[in-house]
């Protein structure tokens, strides 16, 4: 039988996974899956690809064994050789390919119909797509010069698809970007103000298209509207999931005309999805991908997205991070359609699990959790599984009514102990616990787990589309088996890849450990990816939202994102928005011989570069006198070729300032470390060094520059996915925070605010930190200049 397949043969699975290039993770849950495990397999047979693949290929075979149409297996073969053979070799391809065996089905059809539906040889020139590129930029030209950048980009996308389906599109936004630049020159900041809605006017249709220009949202780097693949409401009775029984009975899962009829007119046909995290913690990054999905659909289709706090268990949950959630998600840019609780509906979910008992579809239950994990392991039923209806209705009561002792007592989904999916095992649907409830109050004793209450909320609530990632992709089945049971209306299910990042840990657990026992300071410490962390660190959501947006929205949950892509969308922002200045972290003294004591010269600094030299606003003052300070690792006792910084006899650049040549060097009593350079300035600037350095200078005599604490944040872990390590937490990075107390800084930052944005040049991009008081302020780094994110790598 399907459901006694040994560990042995789960191996050879997995082996035969990994050989076609499925990374562990995807391998280990598509196992968990028997249908897709045996779907997989047969494919692979099928490809004649046993002895393994490329990932591409790899790949696209596992999108056939998921999603290939059931009414048109007999041309799978066909299909295989087109993948195997790379004729088809993108996404894209496949899903037209799809697309036309399910309208074929079983019938014969001509090779060269199926190649052309699926764009099989064409070969799209770079020339080819400039030339398309040039003619939709000519035809839209008016429209283009007066929105600029606001022009919607996605609409120029999709003439150039229109043109060129099977051209590559990362090749075609390369070259829309490159004209749009050629056309329109640099963004200013104008481009980036809000233009206030006005309200739609109707106008006469004229025979000259124009692109649409409404929304000023940039496509992203991979993909232009990543929602398209999800359906319409109005599609919601089409069968896209089976459940297979131990008993051979299949459950196609699909809304009757009547229930979809009823859904319809209660939505309007809009689309609504929901985002529903537990307020046991702060959000991370992670959170902001499935914002990014559920907010981002609702919003392309002109729907709505609930906030939903799953506040299902009690005892883990505080007002503390429901305040958070509702706040960071505004942060991030998401207005809910309206915030509910899973707690508003314990009224409904405890009378829908009364009619599940009355339908035969549940039992109380007295086993200890330890015999409900023994029992479940050895498939084995439950003692009280088929006690009379009546008694565990009876007994569903008395917990409600506290009657039964906390742990003695609970409600069990029944059905299907012989299936080959663990979450079918007779899930527990309501356990007893004596607590109050944050948001209930202490009305109720009898709580419901989050593997009944899901789905049935998603049902009351007429969510269309429940999006979730992965690791939740075998609950499915008890997801559809609970509202078929009940006879109510099924949501679209889909799900996607989590978000991992390199070198940080995203579990609630883990996260909790770290806070709790104190190896970071709190919740919001910067070398946490908690949004609030984030946020603290000087990384702003638009950043976060284009670095979720370029990762797409896949099912392919085998990729590790490097935590330099991020950096390098927050760079992109940063690049744009902060102002330039100048601090030096770790001062030395430089006194300028040649350069009267006491008199002071106040130069121009530019905050933005290429700015126009009559722009004044661009430019801020910064005093110059005889005593300035350089960074200490900007000065060395010998030279050489490479070296651009200050050494004794050589002259560098000091930005904005002057040249200056150190003549004499101060040593301390140890004759090794240096107290003080002396130095010449030219104030001719006759002299053209190399190097240009930083500096700050004292803004009058006998009186320090600015003093700023400096703290420099890396990665918190030296390992790129420390989550796997037993002992993660000897992996922590010892120099992930370094404080440096006394920085100096030009004294136009003395009025900056906790928030504010800088690059300090040289040196990377800095806000002013909470910590900040009168008398000091004090500056995190968000991110160094340097830039090892390459756009085409991962």
């Amino acid at each position: 039988m399907p459901g006694q397949e040994n560990s042995s043969d789960k191996e050879k699975n997995l082996e035969l996974f990994l050989s076609i290039g499925l990374d562990e993770r995807t391998a280990r849950n598509t196992i968990a899956n028997s249908k897709v495990t045996s779907n997989l397999t047969a494919v692979i047979h099928e490809a004649d690809v046993t002895h393994g693949c490329d990932r591409t290929v790899g790949n696209l075979l596992y999108s056939v064994s998921t999603k290939y149409p059931t009414n048109a297996l007999v041309h799978r073969p066909t299909l295989l050789e087109y993948v195997v053979s790379s004729k088809i070799k993108t996404p894209a391809q496949l899903e037209a390919a799809f697309s036309f065996l399910a309208v074929t089905a079983s019938e014969n059809f001509k090779l060269k119909d199926f190649e052309q539906a699926c764009g099989v040889g064409v070969e799209v020139s770079a020339e080819e797509i400039e030339k398309s590129v040039n003619e939709v930029f000519e035809e839209n030209k008016g429209a283009i010069l007066e929105q600029r950048y606001r022009t919607n980009v996605g609409d120029l996308f999709a003439h150039l698809r229109k043109r060129h389906p099977w051209a590559d599109p990362k090749i075609v936004k390369k070259l829309i970007d490159a004209k749009l630049y050629e056309l329109l020159g640099e963004r200013t900041a104008a481009d980036d103000e809000k233009v206030p809605k006005k309200k739609k006017e109707k106008i006469p249709k004229v025979e000259e298209k124009s692109v649409v220009v409404s929304t000023p949202e940039q496509p992203s780097e991979e993909e232009i509207n990543p929602f398209l693949i999800f359906t319409q409401p109005e599609e919601n009775f089409k069968v896209h999931t089976e459940v297979f029984f131990s008993d051979g009975s299949i459950l196609r899962c699909c809304n009757t005309k009547e229930l979809l009829e009823k859904h319809l007119k209660v939505t309007g046909g809009r689309v609504l999805t929901r985002f529903p995290p537990e307020p046991n913690g702060y959000l991370h990054i992670g959170h902001a991908k499935a914002m990014f999905v559920d907010f981002g659909l609702a919003k392309d289709r002109g729907g709505g997205c609930y906030l939903r706090y799953d506040d299902t268990n009690p005892e883990a949950e505080k007002k503390e991070y429901i305040d958070h959630i509702e706040e960071i998600v505004k942060w991030m840019g998401w207005e809910p359609f309206k915030i509910t609780y899973t707690s508003d509906y314990f009224q409904d979910l405890y009378d829908l699990a009364v009619e599940l008992i009355r339908r035969g579809h549940a039992y109380v239950d007295h086993q200890t959790p330890e015999e409900v994990k023994k029992y479940r392991e050895n498939k084995m039923n439950s003692p009280w599984r088929d006690r009379p209806i009546a008694e565990s209705l009876k007994l569903f009561e008395d917990m409600r009514r506290g009657l039964i002792e906390e742990g003695k007592a609970t409600l069990r989904m029944k059905q299907d102990m012989q299936s080959d999916n663990y979450n079918m095992y007779d899930l527990i649907a309501y356990r007893m616990k004596f607590t109050p409830h944050p948001h209930a109050g202490d009305k109720w004793c009898v709580y419901p787990s989050y593997d009944y209450a899901h789905c049935i909320v998603d049902s009351l609530e007429n969510v269309t589309h429940s999006l979730c990632t992965l690791e939740f992709e075998t609950r499915r089945a008890s997801y559809y088996w609970l509202l078929h049971s009940l006879g109510l209306y099924q949501p679209y299910v889909w799900e996607y890849s989590r978000l991992n990042i390199s070198n940080t840990v995203m579990s609630k657990r883990k996260l909790n450990k770290l806070v709790t026992e104190k190896w970071v300071d709190g919740w919001d410490d910067p070398r946490l990816m908690t949004l609030a962390g984030l946020r603290r660190r000087g990384v702003t959501s638009t950043a976060i939202n284009t670095f979720v947006r370029g990762i797409g929205i896949t099912r392919s949950d085998c990729s590790m994102i490097r935590v330099d892509r991020l950096e390098y969308h927050i760079r992109e922002e940063l690049n744009k928005t902060a102002p330039r200045t100048m601090v030096v972290l770790n001062p030395l003294k430089v006194v300028i011989t040649n350069l009267e004591a006491g008199s002071t010269l106040d130069l121009d600094a530019r905050k933005w570069p290429d700015v126009q030299a009559d722009d004044v606003s661009a430019y801020y003052k910064v005093p110059f006198s005889n005593v300035v300070y350089i960074e200490s690792s900007d000065f060395r006792t010998k030279d050489s070729k490479d070296y651009y910084g200050l050494a004794p006899g050589k002259s560098v650049l000091l930005r904005y300032a002057f040249p200056i040549k150190c003549t004499d060097v101060i040593f301390d009593d140890d004759k090794e470390t240096v107290l003080e350079i002396r130095a010449e300035y030219d104030p001719s600037k006759k002299t053209k060094p190399k190097g240009v350095l930083h500096w700050v200078a004292e803004p009058s005599p006998g009186v320090d520059p600015l003093n700023i604490e400096v703290r420099l944040f890396d990665k918190l872990f030296l390992s790129e996915n420390p989550a796997e390590l037993e002992d993660w937490l000897t992996d922590l990075n010892p120099q992930s925070k370094v404080v440096i107390p006394n920085a100096y800084a030009v004294s136009s930052l003395g009025t900056a605010a906790v928030g504010d944005k800088f690059q300090f040049e040289r040196l990377g991009y800095f806000v002013v930190d909470k910590d900040s008081t009168p008398e000091k302020l004090v500056f995190n780094r968000t991110v160094t200049l340097r830039d090892s994110y390459n756009k085409g790598g991962k």
